[in-house]
């Protein structure tokens, strides 16, 4: 009598990559190292307060060691590329769990920043390919003059533009959002999460977005108001 052989079973484990905690590892370290770098560029930018004097030394000191902010850009542009790929490869795995959407759906557990985290990520990229056209490379500059080596003179005068400093808030807005979800999202994935302390975290997760929020926006809410010129 013949049987017939079983067919083979894939009892493998999903890769790291391929697990769902692993993208979330991945969204944690790499939203850690844009969060550091949001932290640098605001305490540099914050230097406008200083003087046209202190924030042009500044930008002439990052101009002066280019050659080590290449390796630091290609890391910063990995880690947008990973995270931007994990939250989207993230969103559509959750989609495919619940194909059918709910009759009436409710955000009872959910914050608003959590369920602005997916729209709110390409709309800060978009800004911060405008940024960078706009401050960095002088491709964009509406209303005055780029002038090269000029940081205060180019910070000015872009945010004199009243579009271009709404277009910055709201944009800086999003990313007050997005930080508020992601730090609390990286403080449960790296087990810094207890229910002990679920309390002070949310605090201050909703502190560090808040204290970023402002430091971004008061420098284009400074320009408009003439209190830096």
């Amino acid at each position: 009598m013949s049987t017939l052989a079983a067919a083979p079973r894939d009892n493998r484990a999903p890769g790291f990559w391929d697990s769902t905690i692993g993208k979330k590892i991945v969204m944690a370290v790499t939203g850690a190292i844009m969060f550091g770098f949001v932290i640098v560029h605001m305490l540099g930018n914050l230097q406008v307060f200083e003087g046209p004097e202190k924030l042009n030394a500044y930008g002439a000191f990052l101009h002066s060691i280019g050659e080590l902010l290449w390796p630091a850009r290609i890391v910063l542009l990995i880690a947008i590329t990973l995270h931007i790929i994990a939250t989207v490869q993230l969103a559509l795995r959750n989609k495919r769990a619940r194909p059918i959407g709910y009759s009436r759906k409710q955000a009872i557990a959910s914050s608003y920043a959590s369920r602005t985290m997916y729209w709110s990520g390409p709309i800060v990229l978009a800004f911060i390919i405008f940024h960078l056209l706009h401050l960095t490379a002088g491709y964009i500059h509406p209303g005055a003059a780029y002038i090269e080596g000029d940081v205060y003179h180019n910070v000015v005068a872009g945010f004199q533009v009243w579009w271009v400093s709404v277009w910055y808030i709201f944009a800086i807005c999003l990313l007050g959002l997005h930080l508020r979800h992601g730090l609390w999202s990286m403080f449960q994935t790296v087990g810094i999460h207890q229910p002990q302390h679920t309390a002070v975290l949310k605090k201050a997760a909703i502190v560090i977005a808040v204290l970023i929020v402002l430091g971004y926006i008061s420098i284009p809410i400074s320009v408009l108001l003439g209190l830096v010129k």
